[in-house]
């Protein structure tokens, strides 16, 4: 089996070798482009207002100081605001990877009626909205002001990812349908029991997306949120960001020798402590992720 693999493998001419460099090439500067902002931000977030200020760019701070974090910490609830972000993003991707799923799957079926006219209005939803005044003034009139739930509707389905979910059922081999429908199965156990089990690509791939829209999701929880203990992190750390420009001279005491961090590195930890928590959540799910969204966009 082996000699076998060899003897059919192509052989690669110059230029082919070539081509592979140039691309690698390419591939690893931008990968390094990419890497390299966030790295600096991850430093600039424990560097002094020194080092900020001489130093253009850099990896490895010479002088490393927790104020930045410590500032964040102790002027604003950031505990709080990562577990109320942590509670509406899993509440958030639950509701809206069930609507999606469940509005989906029937649309993936040619013999629905009405399958084209249903498409067509969810397309024009994507173009076309309510607008935020008459959006509030809903929400408002049916008591959600003021809470998640309002959160949680505003972005319940997205048109974009329920089609991806849709063109990936449309995928999946019809014998399976057929046959569970001979042994006596319904269109839901045959969703439940054949179909989602599956959709494990798309569905882990469209729950990154609907939870990283959650995780930063700033102005509908700007607009629509007023009980400081409901703030979302995004909020709390808006709020430190505004304190932090305006940081007095008697927050000179309160830190250590090398002084009270300068704006600069507390908007550097208010994006580090944005970031890692919804970052931590995609190893565990990467394996899916690319398989997932290039098989639902496939075809239409």
């Amino acid at each position: 089996m082996i000699k076998a693999s060899r003897k059919n493998k192509v052989k690669q001419g110059t230029a082919d070798n070539i081509t592979n460099i140039i691309i690698y090439v390419a591939i690893g500067l931008i990968g390094v482009a990419t890497v390299l902002p966030f790295l600096y931000v991850i430093a600039g977030s424990f560097a002094t207002d020194k080092e900020l200020t001489e130093r253009a760019f850099f990896i490895i701070p010479s002088v490393w100081s927790l104020n930045a974090y410590k500032y964040a910490v102790n002027n604003g609830n950031i505990m709080l605001g990562l577990w109320n972000s942590i509670r509406l993003t899993a509440f958030g991707v639950i509701t809206s990877m069930a609507f999606s799923l469940t509005f989906a799957y029937p649309l993936s079926k040619s013999h629905l009626r009405g399958r084209n006219v249903i498409l067509n209005l969810v397309i024009v939803t994507m173009l076309f909205s309510g607008g935020l005044i008459p959006t509030y003034l809903v929400m408002q009139a049916y008591g959600l002001y003021d809470t998640y739930t309002v959160l949680i509707l505003m972005g319940a389905i997205s048109p974009f990812n329920m089609i991806i979910i849709k063109n990936f059922f449309q995928e999946l081999p019809k014998e399976l349908e057929e046959a569970a429908l001979i042994d006596g199965s319904n269109e839901i156990k045959t969703f439940y029991k054949i179909a989602l089990p599956l959709s494990k690509p798309v569905v882990a791939s469209i729950s990154l997306f609907y939870g990283v829209g959650y995780w930063n999701d700033y102005f509908n929880a700007m607009i629509y949120l007023n009980t400081p203990k409901k703030y979302t992190v995004q909020i709390i750390l808006r709020n430190i960001i505004l304190l932090a420009s305006n940081i007095s001279d008697a927050a000179l005491d309160y830190y250590d020798m090398n002084g009270a961090p300068p704006d600069k590195a507390v908007k550097m930890a208010a994006t580090v402590i944005a970031t890692v928590p919804i970052l931590a959540v995609y190893p565990f799910i990467q394996k899916y992720f690319a398989q997932g969204v290039m098989v639902g966009a496939v075809k239409g």
